[in-house]
């Protein structure tokens, strides 16, 4: 045999090897594809059931979540008002002492007592009064509500006057001082 020969014959074999190769892959694969075809399914019908129930307790939590935020929001003052009761009672009984009282500085001292029991109620809880009188004026922090001509020229510029004070909650202004500043 010359090698033309072989070749070809080489040739001709390696053709039915193929062939043969394929019709069982052929076959093969008609047995295979059933097996991970279910097996396929079986595993999106899985993921799908989890996808459903995650997103039903997603969906729970951000009801329970929401229910929670209101009930918040609903009793957020509820130990702020619990402590100020006491205040309440007091002025109650002040108005009624008043009526009756004869001594003035008896009814003043007792409503320094209230108004300091106020403050220091208020206080425990984060509330703090700005001190601005004499600051340099800073639109920032103050809202000035009038001008009025500097006495000095050292004063120009800074709060002269406080017409209703201004009030820190943690480090937090939650109202502004109105001011009347020095021109």
């Amino acid at each position: 045999m010359d090698t033309k020969e072989i070749q070809d014959q080489a040739l001709e074999n390696l053709e039915n090897t193929d062939v043969n190769t394929q019709e069982d892959s052929d076959t093969a694969d008609n047995t295979s594809e059933v097996d991970p075809l279910q097996k396929l399914q079986t595993e999106l019908e899985e993921a799908k059931e989890k996808y459903l129930r995650l997103f039903a307790e997603f969906d729970n939590f951000k009801k329970r979540a929401a229910k929670e935020k209101i009930e918040t929001r609903l009793t957020a003052g509820q130990d702020i008002l619990r402590d100020l009761l006491p205040v309440l009672d007091d002025l109650d009984r002040a108005e009624k002492s008043v009526d009756t009282a004869t001594d003035i500085e008896a009814v003043k001292q007792g409503f320094a007592l209230i108004k300091e029991k106020l403050i220091r109620n208020l206080s425990v809880k984060g509330l703090k009064e700005m001190q601005v009188l004499g600051e340099v004026f800073n639109p920032d922090i103050h809202e000035a509500v009038a001008e009025f001509p500097a006495p000095t020229e050292d004063q120009k510029g800074k709060v002269f006057d406080v017409t209703e004070k201004g009030y820190i909650l943690n480090d937090k202004i939650i109202r502004f001082p109105k001011v009347v500043v020095s021109k």
